[in-house]
C-alpha cells in the first residue's frame, strides 16, 4: 500500500535515485547532471521551509515525490508556486502521481498559496494526462526553448487554481 508523507533531508538519496534516470536519459528535465543525495537533501530542506515536499512510500521504500517551489521571485507572485512530480519507473498511471499531487495541493492551500503552475517538456503524454486530469489548464507552449540530447525541445505550461477566493490574500506561511 502506498502512503504519502512529508519528506525529510534523509530522503535525499531515494529522491536522487528516482530523479537520476530522468536527468540522464530523458529531456523531461533540463538538468544535465543528476544531483547528489546531499544536493537533493538540501533541495528538500529548502522546499519544506516555504512550500512543501512529499514522498510516496510503498512497503517503506520511497517510490515517488512531489514538491513545490517559488514560481518567480517578485513579490506579486508569492501566492503562486511551481510544482513537479517524479515517480520511479513502472509507477506511471497507478495513482501515485495523483495521490502525491492531491496531498501537495492540500498543504499548499493550508500555507496560503492560490495558484500552481507546471511545465512539461513535450512530448510527455503521461505528465500531460496527469496534469489535465487534475484540473491544470494550458497556458501556452515555449517553442524550442531547451536544448538537450542533441535537439531542441518545447515546454508546455499549465496552471491550476488552488483557491478560488477573490478577496485580498493572506501572506503565505
Amino acid at each position: 500500500m502506498t502512503t504519502i508523507r512529508e519528506a525529510t533531508p534523509e530522503d535525499g538519496a531515494a529522491c536522487a535515485a528516482i530523479y537520476a534516470p530522468y536527468v540522464r536519459d530523458t529531456a523531461i528535465t533540463f538538468e544535465s547532471e543528476p544531483p547528489t543525495p546531499d544536493q537533493m537533501a538540501e533541495r528538500i530542506a529548502k522546499a519544506q521551509k516555504n512550500h512543501a515536499w512529499l514522498v510516496a512510500e510503498d512497503g517503506g521504500r520511497v517510490v515517488g515525490y512531489a514538491y513545490a517551489g517559488p514560481y518567480k521571485e517578485r513579490a506579486a507572485y508569492r501566492w503562486a508556486c511551481e510544482v513537479s512530480v517524479y515517480l520511479e519507473p513502472g509507477r506511471r498511471r497507478g495513482g501515485t502521481g495523483r495521490a502525491l499531487y492531491e496531498a501537495l495541493f492540500e498543504r499548499l492551500v493550508a500555507r496560503g498559496f492560490r495558484t500552481a503552475v507546471a511545465g512539461m517538456t513535450l512530448p510527455n503524454p503521461a505528465s500531460e494526462g496527469l496534469h489535465r486530469a487534475l484540473g491544470f489548464e494550458p497556458i501556452g507552449v515555449y517553442r524550442g526553448i531547451g536544448w538537450k540530447h542533441d535537439r531542441w525541445h518545447d515546454v508546455a505550461w499549465t496552471q491550476k487554481a488552488l483557491d478560488d477566493g477573490t478577496g485580498p490574500p493572506t501572506e503565505p506561511v
